[in-house]
């Protein structure tokens, strides 16, 4: 039996440390997927990611000019978890050494993931460090803009709302350390490369009042939900999305737990919106993404239940 951990990823740690540091910075909404400063009447976002392991598949197949898209992807989706809209996004690229055909095919991808999160990318940083870094590494920063008396917390969330799930477009940039500890990069690598799909526009098509939270399904797959439930509520997915063969035959040839998988990846719903349930035939009719409604909030402790296997969270 596999698990992240083993691969060399321990979340449970990540979790834990994360949960000591918040107290540390005071913000209006410490632990979500963005953090906010005032700004007159709006809030200005502010989100920080990367890529992690799968500049290693970039790497080992020389394909960069998709890798860029899931950096700006990475960032987007979680800013417009507040309501926000992407404004600006700068970039990090850290090298072993200056090889320009591949920093080029990088920054097109880059280019190419603002262009669909409809935000400018307003400057970068290339860093060579040949003493830290083996091949490269690729993060960067979103900011966005949202009026204060549209943001979007969570905190309206209430006990019957329904929660509708967006198709992923496959692993997207999480997970990538198990995945390639499972499954023969020959045969799956332009699979695992695919880009993570950007959901900003649609989200910012859908939003209005009978939008209560919304969360980007990343890094320790369906737990992502428990950031916005309120205390007292837990997210009840009671009829999943089908996950894409990817993960379906890292689950087999991996003998990855159910507990494993859905705490590791997407599988296959890379956004949740948690809307009014009078409402959510109206959002999923705008959204061009595959969507349907997985589940409802119900009473009980904070978390994440997948009653249908056994999974709480």
């Amino acid at each position: 039996m596999t698990t992240y951990s083993e691969a060399g990823v321990d979340t449970t740690a990540a979790d834990a440390v994360k949960e000591s540091i918040l107290g540390i910075f005071k913000t209006k909404v410490s632990g979500h997927f963005a953090g906010v400063i005032e700004f007159g009447d709006y809030y200005l976002a502010l989100c920080t990611d990367g890529v992690g392991t799968k500049v290693l598949i970039a790497d080992y197949l020389k394909k960069w000019d998709t890798i860029g898209i899931d950096d700006v992807a990475s960032n987007v989706n979680d800013c417009v978890c507040l309501g926000a809209k992407p404004i600006a996004f700068v970039d990090y690229l850290a090298v072993e050494k200056i090889e320009p055909e591949k920093i080029k095919e990088l920054m097109k991808g880059i280019a190419e993931g603002a262009r669909q999160a409809g935000c400018e990318v307003v400057g970068g940083e290339t860093a060579t460090l040949p003493d830290i870094i083996k091949g490269f590494d690729l993060a960067g920063t979103c900011l966005g803009v949202v009026k204060k008396k549209n943001m979007i917390t969570g905190e309206r969330i209430k006990e019957g709302d329904a929660i509708i799930g967006l198709e992923s477009s496959g692993i997207h940039s999480n997970g990538l350390t198990l995945a390639r500890k499972v499954l023969d990069i020959e045969r799956w690598g332009l699979e695992l490369l695919t880009p993570t799909r950007i959901y900003v526009k649609e989200i910012l098509s859908v939003l209005g009042p009978d939008v209560h939270g919304l969360a980007h399904i990343t890094g320790s797959g369906l737990k992502k939900i428990k950031r916005i439930m309120p205390k007292g509520l837990r997210a009840e997915i009671t009829d999943p999305l089908e996950p894409q063969r990817v993960f379906k035959d890292m689950q087999k040839q991996g003998q990855v737990s159910d507990y494993e998988m859905y705490r590791t990846f997407n599988m296959g719903m890379g956004f949740a919106i948690v809307c009014a349930p009078e409402a959510a035939d109206g959002i999923m009719k705008k959204l061009k993404t595959k969507s349907k409604i997985v589940g409802r909030v119900v009473k009980g402790e904070r978390g994440v239940v997948v009653p249908s296997k056994n999974l709480v969270y």
